[in-house]
């Protein structure tokens, strides 16, 4: 575990410079990819129905002040308030950064948004903000609470953000690859470099259980 755990860093700097090399290529190249194109005539069909409203609802919640502030800081005041206060440090650090790439290489790029788009955007279509905070958001609670499950709740929320920001048009599909490479790297970067004191933590809260459950049985 601990050699994952250091492992981390460089799979998140890896990750972090795919972002920025897809990125560039969206400059040299200029016009969209054939698989931005191919996407977009998948979606082709006037939306309407759950996808539209589901779409709508994670355009709400995964961008804006309450994706970039209030959640952020809300998840952290619970890690905080259940004993895990490097845990909720590495949580505002994570999700900090990661928009703060996400606005470093929106003003870098430049890319021009597709048409039709069915919700308010900013400037900049590369990457997608809203697919970073995503990942950075269920990947960070990954790495603090490492399991199966949880490995495919971040996968999911992370695929379902994407998809739903190609549906309302507001990005291309490399736009959310960058999104997705932004945040798992961030996520995944900044806890190797956080590795030492999560893993006291996380140690100091099982031996902390195992006596609890010791004073139990000897009671």
């Amino acid at each position: 575990m601990t050699t994952w755990r250091r492992s981390m860093v460089w799979w998140g700097i890896a990750l972090i410079a795919v972002a920025a090399v897809l990125g560039w290529a969206t400059v040299l190249h200029r016009d969209p990819f054939d698989i931005d194109t191919w996407w977009s005539d998948v979606l082709s069909q006037p939306p309407s129905g759950a996808q539209l409203w589901v779409s709508l609802l994670l355009d709400d919640v995964g961008g804006g002040w309450w994706a970039i502030l209030i959640l952020p800081l809300a998840i952290a005041a619970i890690l905080f308030a259940t004993g895990r206060r490097w845990g909720a440090l590495y949580f505002l650090v994570a999700t900090a950064v990661s928009a703060g790439f996400v606005q470093l290489l929106k003003q870098l790029f430049s890319r021009q948004r597709p048409e039709d788009i069915l919700v308010v955007v900013d400037a900049g279509s590369f990457p997608s903000g809203h697919v970073a905070n995503a990942a950075t958001v269920v990947f960070a609670l990954w790495v603090l609470f490492p399991s199966w499950w949880m490995a495919v709740v971040a996968v999911v929320w992370t695929v379902a953000m994407a998809f739903a920001r190609t549906y309302l048009s507001a990005h291309w599909a490399s736009d959310t690859a960058g999104g997705a490479l932004i945040g798992v790297g961030v996520a995944l970067l900044v806890a190797g470099i956080m590795n030492a004191r999560l893993l006291r933590e996380q140690d100091r809260r099982v031996k902390l259980r195992e006596d609890r459950g010791n004073g139990a049985v000897a009671a």
